[in-house]
This record gives structure tokens, C-alpha cells and sequence, in this order.
């Protein structure tokens, strides 16, 4: 046989797009060249595949070579392909079997001994695989990742010689298993955090309908505290939540690691993060901070440190739950269905309405500190809440605040409710939705005209305090909204920075 032919994938955003590695064999002076538009990594495979194939005991073809890696005009990057071409190379030159490749897809990047390395996005090609009817043979450590995959079938090789030997029939690859998945997940307890009995509730709230959260206070009130304890409200992942949230993580730099199973993520970029970092990109476009955060939880720190584009690139995210990269020659889409957590100082100091009066910044200095943040970007988060300094019985006192596990159960009972009756949790409400699911009682319906009236607030405005105040009435088993959930919402929206 003087052509092979080598199933595999290359990634695109979220994509997982079928390559197809043909090797073909000819007479001629000895060459190896790579077409279908590699790029420096895939080039550089070549010196990669010939010495593995021969300190794996293999005789690499004085001939000439020719691998193109189909379809031409999809970019072809990073050493996924090595395996793939190696085994096109063996399989072509008549020392390896070929007869069951059209059964299987190999990715894999081959140090020169011949050991497998693992390779970024096992667990999104395997799902794009696992459709196309094919098993998946992935380095190990890839393979325990891409074994999360519900049905999918994944063989793990740790040398190209295993590959080779299970082609050729004579030791059958093992199937790859899935770490066992802890029973329960050590998020912080909210029991940790001292007083703030209204942003307990307010995290409450955020939890049960998905709802974003601004918080507002002096240094040390407990923002950072209360932030990191959201996740740990929020209900359990579903099996398809948890798989796109890890399909997403095993796209990034660090990839996905299978103690992660079923956690909801958390992340909280430094204020020095630049927009490319939060939202993605790249020549090679990867996800970014509000991709990583799917199905979990994004906490900016420090909110009006951070620089003014950077935050505003936040907007179409936070609306719509993808976000779309386009470069030049690439375009790649990432869900992005995160909820937002932001914590800030209410002046540049820190101490406004402190109880020590220490607070020395001028109106001026306020509203410069507070005009950091677009008015766009504050309509689009759902809650701002101010959080006081703590007196000190607050600090001293032994007693604790309820525990997350006691919150998270009226969370979940609320959920279900949501999930029941529309199919998704309260913020994902379009606007049409939320005027057929809202159910909002008419004393309750004129509350919340008068407020937008006197208040000025947009049509933005009015449907996310519809739809907070739809989350109070399910936390209240309440079939339909009353005034009081409605002023409630309204309260919550409009503390702490008057007039955003």
C-alpha cells in the first residue's frame, strides 16, 4: 500500500472540525513534506515523527513522502497530528496494518522515544468523534479527560508502539476510565462569613434565578468572602452542563483536569487583565475568562481598576451568553453563560460612610472613581448591593450564619420551580418569556411602571427587576409576583450606587 489514510480533528473555537491525514508514497529522491495548511508546530513534526518511528524500532521509508492534511483551507496547528502521520507513514510502507483504521481517530503529540504527550481539547474532539460513530485513541492523560464523555468509546496509548501493536492485533489498547468523581465538592461554607445578613440574602437570590451581582463596601466588609462562596449555593451541574463546561476548560492553556468533574468554575482574573485575556482570541482563537467561567461563576475584584475597554467587552456576553471572536483568516464562538459576581470600593479610598468618618475624597473624586464604570455595563447587573462595615459585636460573636448546604436546598426547590415551568433558570428569560412566565400580580405590575418612571430607568432595567423579583417569589413558593417581591427587586437594584 503506498497510501494511508488517517482520521483525526482539529480544533476551531468550540469546534472539533474531521481531518483526514493522507499519506501517500512515491518513488524519487527521499523527501517528507506536509501540505494543507500547517502551521509551524505541524512543519516541525516531521523531525518529531522520524525519530520516534525509529527508536520505536520502526524503519522510517527512504522515499518520497507526502502527507496532506484535508480538508486544505482548514488551519492545521499543534502536535495533535503527530500520531496521525506517524501511523499514515507506517501503515503506507507496509509495517503496520492498516485494515482497522477507518474504525478509529488518533491525536497525540510523540516525543522522540516514542512516548505519547498529551494533547489540548481531548474532551471536545472526543464528543465531535463520538458522533461520527469512531473510537478515540488519545495519549493518557488525554484520555482519562476525553473518558468523561457519556458513551463515547476512548483507547489510551501511552507509546506509538501500543498504537502499532493494537493495530497489528497483537495486544489490544485498554479502555480508557474516567477518575472516579468526588461525591461531594469542598466549596468555602457561607457559614464562614459574619453578618451582612442582606448580601446573604442577595447571594441568595443571584443563586436561585442566576441573576448578577455588584457589591459595594469598605475594605474588609467581606465582598471576596461572599464571592467565593456563590459557587457553592449554586445546584449541582446536569450531565450536558458539566460536560460543556469542561469541554470549554480543555481548550484553554491549563486544560481541563478531571477533578474539576462537576464543579462549578470560578474565576477571578486580576485587575491588569487585558480584554483578549477576558473574552478570548489569538491567532489561534482560545477562550477566555468569560468562557473558562461557563456555567460557573466570573468575580471581578476591584471593579473600577480595571481598565475601561477591558470591562466593556463584557457586554455583549453578559446579554447574550457566547461570544464571538473574528480575526483576519479565523472565527471561532464560545458559550459564555456565566454569572457575574463584581466587587468595588464605594470612593477611592475605600472608607465612604465608614463609621470612622476617615473618608477625606470630594464629591469630585466620587464620581470620577464611580464614573470608571459605564452606565451600559451597571444596567446589565441585576443587583448592586451595599455592604457595611461590621461593628465589632458583629465581629466578635461565636454564633454562625446559616450554612451554604442549608441555602443551597431552597436554591435548588427554587430552580426546580424555574426549570418546571420554563425550562431555564429566571435570568435566560427573553423578554417575551418573561411577559408569558412572569405572572405578575396588577398592584405589583403598577408598582413597577412607577418606578421606572420616577426612577428613569431603562427597558433593561425594568425586565431584569421582573425577573429578580420573579426569583424572591420562587425562593417564596409564590405562584405569581406581588408588590412586595417587586419592591424588593427594586431596592436591590438601586443600593449602593445611587445613580447608576
Amino acid at each position: 500500500m503506498t497510501l494511508a489514510i488517517v482520521h483525526s480533528r482539529a480544533l476551531s473555537g468550540m469546534e472539533a472540525s474531521e481531518v483526514s491525514v493522507e499519506v501517500h508514497m512515491a518513488n524519487g529522491l527521499p523527501a517528507f513534506a506536509i501540505v494543507g495548511l500547517p502551521d509551524t508546530e505541524v512543519k516541525e513534526s516531521r523531525d518529531r515523527v522520524r525519530a520516534a518511528i525509529l527508536t520505536s524500532g520502526f524503519t522510517f521509508p527512504a522515499r518520497k513522502i507526502t502527507v496532506n492534511l484535508a480538508p486544505a483551507d482548514l488551519p492545521k496547528d499543534s502536535g495533535r497530528f503527530d500520531l496521525p502521520i506517524a501511523l499514515g507513514i507506517l501503515v503506507a510502507s507496509g509495517q503496520v496494518k492498516g485494515e482497522a483504521l477507518s474504525r478509529y481517530e488518533f491525536a497525540g503529540e510523540l516525543a522522540l522515544s516514542g512516548q505519547l504527550r498529551a494533547v489540548r481539547g481531548g474532551l471536545a474532539m472526543t464528543c465531535h468523534a463520538r458522533r461520527a460513530g469512531r473510537a478515540f485513541v488519545l495519549p493518557p492523560q488525554s484520555a482519562t479527560e476525553a473518558a468523561l464523555v457519556a458513551d463515547a468509546t476512548v483507547y489510551s496509548a501511552a507509546t506509538l508502539l501500543e498504537v502499532c501493536a493494537h493495530l497489528n492485533g497483537l495486544q489490544l489498547l485498554p479502555r480508557a476510565q474516567a477518575e472516579s468523581v468526588r461525591t461531594t465538592i469542598g466549596y468555602p461554607d457561607l457559614a464562614d462569613v459574619k453578618g451582612q445578613g442582606a448580601a446573604r440574602g442577595a447571594l441568595e437570590i443571584a443563586a436561585a434565578g442566576g441573576h448578577s451581582l455588584l457589591l459595594i463596601g469598605p475594605p474588609g466588609t467581606g465582598k471576596s468572602m461572599l464571592a467565593s462562596r456563590l459557587p457553592g449555593l449554586l445546584p449541582p451541574m446536569q450531565d450536558d452542563e458539566a460536560l460543556e463546561a469542561a469541554a470549554v476548560q480543555s481548550l484553554g492553556s491549563q486544560g481541563f483536569s478531571a477533578e474539576a468533574w462537576r464543579a462549578r468554575p470560578f474565576r477571578a482574573p486580576h485587575h491588569t487583565a487585558s480584554a483578549v485575556a477576558m473574552v478570548g482570541g489569538g491567532s489561534e482563537p482560545r477562550p477566555g475568562e468569560v468562557s473558562l467561567a461557563h456555567r460557573g461563576v466570573l468575580f471581578l475584584d476591584e471593579l473600577p481598576e480595571f481598565d475601561r475597554r477591558v470591562l466593556e467587552v463584557l457586554r455583549e456576553p453578559l446579554e447574550n451568553g457566547v461570544i464571538h471572536i473574528s480575526r483576519a483568516a479565523r472565527q471561532a464562538t464560545f458559550p459564555a453563560r456565566f454569572q457575574l459576581v463584581a466587587a468595588m470600593n464605594p470612593c477611592p479610598c475605600g472608607y465612604l460612610g465608614h463609621r470612622s468618618g476617615r473618608c477625606q475624597c470630594t464629591p469630585e473624586q466620587v464620581a470620577r472613581y464611580r464614573g470608571k464604570i459605564s452606565g451600559p455595563l451597571l444596567d446589565r447587573i441585576d443587583m448592586h448591593i451595599e455592604m457595611p462595615t461590621l461593628s465589632p459585636d458583629e465581629l466578635s460573636g461565636q454564633g454562625q450564619g446559616e450554612t451554604s448546604a442549608a441555602v443551597r436546598e431552597r436554591v435548588i426547590s427554587a430552580r426546580r420551580i424555574q426549570l418546571a415551568r420554563q425550562g431555564k433558570a429566571n435570568a435566560d428569560l427573553s423578554g417575551a418569556e418573561l411577559d408569558r412566565h412572569g405572572l405578575v400580580e396588577a398592584s405589583a405590575q403598577q408598582t413597577l411602571l412607577q418606578a421606572v418612571e420616577r426612577l428613569h430607568l431603562s427597558a433593561r432595567s425594568y425586565h431584569r427587576i421582573l425577573r429578580v423579583a420573579r426569583t424572591i417569589a420562587d425562593l417564596k413558593g409564590a405562584e405569581r409576583i406581588s408588590r412586595q417581591e417587586v419592591l424588593q427587586a427594586v431596592q436591590l437594584r438601586r443600593a449602593g450606587l445611587p445613580n447608576s
